[in-house]
């Protein structure tokens, strides 16, 4: 494990940016930023305009280390060039932004109140890879969507032992066990999803380390206990499918929680914009984030 890049994701001042949208999200990405399902005929030229768009947002002056710690990638990202090099190494040495990669293959159907990951049956391979591309650590989704605890305890079971084959890597994982922002019983969700996350923590080896991405709860700082859990290098927070006002501010209420966030960090960025205007507002959305992150 790199020393400097682990001192600055558990430390350092900032957010990490979720740049990780995968195949079945990857076109709402591309329509947000302006460019419709006509304009690409292949998965392969989708992809390339998806990562035209990442690189637009990596390289510009606003994405900075000063304000963004970490940076999550797709694997067809981690796999592609910007300016000769690959995105982590770019992102790394150029940018002094630490790379994590997504590593789940979406989400299994609704059983339980919860949708599981689906397998992922050659994890063992893409870790390897994802060491020798000089990745820092990983990312898994799930999603909860009702208050029911055999599923709860399903979803935080299964991202844990996923997790520890992660640590056995070298790598940090990212356990992301999402409480969907529009459910019925979310607080509830959320008490469940507590209690057994600190069931899974009190079991991990003594030097094993984790990052959680969870919803913004319902009240505020309520994962502050986490904060201080020796297994846990940092709390991140994803959007959620709140607009990034909102998100923001419900953020800056939960002190020491920082953002990871994906729509609503590409908020208000299109194709047909000038790289003056691109960066415009890619650096007002980069700083209002910021601001709520290190309150």
């Amino acid at each position: 494990m790199n020393t400097k890049q682990f001192e600055q994701i558990h430390k350092g001042k900032g957010f990490i940016a979720a740049l990780d949208q995968s195949g079945g999200s990857t076109p709402k990405a591309l329509l947000q930023y302006g460019i419709h399902e006509s304009s690409y005929s292949s998965e392969e030229e989708m992809y390339e305009l998806v990562h035209e768009m990442r690189t637009r947002m990596i390289k510009s002056s606003a994405f900075d280390s000063r304000y963004i710690l970490g940076a999550i990638l797709f694997e067809n990202t981690m796999d592609r060039l910007i300016d000769g090099k690959h995105t982590a190494d770019y992102l790394w040495e150029e940018k002094g932004i630490v790379p994590f990669l997504k590593v789940d293959k979406g989400l299994a159907e609704l059983e339980d109140g919860v949708q599981l990951m689906k397998p992922i049956p050659d994890l063992d391979d893409l870790l390897e890879r994802a060491v020798k591309r000089n990745i820092f650590g990983t990312k898994m989704r799930s999603i909860i969507k009702e208050a029911n605890s055999a599923g709860i305890k399903k979803v935080v079971e299964q991202q844990f032992a996923i997790g520890k084959q992660i640590i056995d890597k070298g790598l940090v994982p990212i356990i992301e066990p999402e409480v969907d922002i529009h459910s019925a019983d979310k607080r509830a969700s959320e008490t469940i999803l507590k209690d057994e996350i600190s069931a899974q923590l009190s079991a991990l080896d003594q030097d094993a380390k984790v990052m959680l991405k969870l919803s913004i709860p319902t009240e505020d700082n309520f994962y502050s206990d986490f904060m201080e859990d020796p297994h846990v290098v940092r709390i991140v927070a994803l959007s959620g499918g709140y607009t990034q006002a909102e998100a923001n501010d419900r953020l800056a209420r939960n002190h020491g929680l920082i953002a990871s966030f994906s729509r609503a960090l590409a908020e208000g960025l299109t194709a047909g914009q000038s790289d003056d205007e691109f960066n415009a507002m890619l650096s007002k959305s980069i700083q209002e984030i910021y601001e709520a992150s290190i309150k």
